[in-house]
């Protein structure tokens, strides 16, 4: 199977924070953010596989900022690494203040999807060539987080 590189997955998303997603402290509600990410990963996620896939687990995320209302999300997504079956897909969430151009890193965030055949099962998905060393960076280190995932599970 041919692979792709980490350039044609990428994928940005942009939403505006509305006050109908707000939570009691007057923040956008994590959870709408973490339903963007799951987004921004998917779009990635079927650019490079070309096939349907589906959210087979998300790594910790840690808020470092809150989103306000009026502030641009903005999630930048592409393939890290894929293994087979499953790929490992990552995140970077921003805030940008539009009306002083002011940018924050809200969060990031690790996903593992799984492509799936016409009947619904697993299926083998092209490998992913890294080609800046950022891409390769991020290549070794999804090995890594692998290898932990897999520890956990037993």
């Amino acid at each position: 199977m041919q692979g792709k590189p980490v350039r044609e997955s990428i994928s940005e998303y942009s939403e505006l924070a509305l006050p109908n997603d707000l939570n009691g402290l007057g923040n956008i509600l994590g959870g709408k953010v973490m339903h963007l990410v799951d987004l921004a990963a998917a779009m990635a996620g079927m650019r490079h596989a070309r096939r349907p896939i589906v959210t087979a687990a998300l790594d910790s995320m840690r808020f470092l900022h809150p989103v306000k209302v009026g502030q641009l999300i903005v999630l930048r997504a592409s393939v890290n690494r894929v293994f087979h079956t499953s790929m490992e897909i990552g995140v970077k969430v921003e805030t940008e203040t539009l009306l002083t151009g002011r940018k924050l890193h809200t969060c990031s965030a690790y996903l593992t999807f799984v492509a799936l055949d016409e009947n619904g099962k697993p299926m083998p998905i092209p490998p992913v060539i890294p080609e800046t060393e950022e891409e390769k960076r991020r290549y070794r280190e999804a090995g890594e987080r692998r290898e932990y995932r897999l520890a956990m599970r037993k």
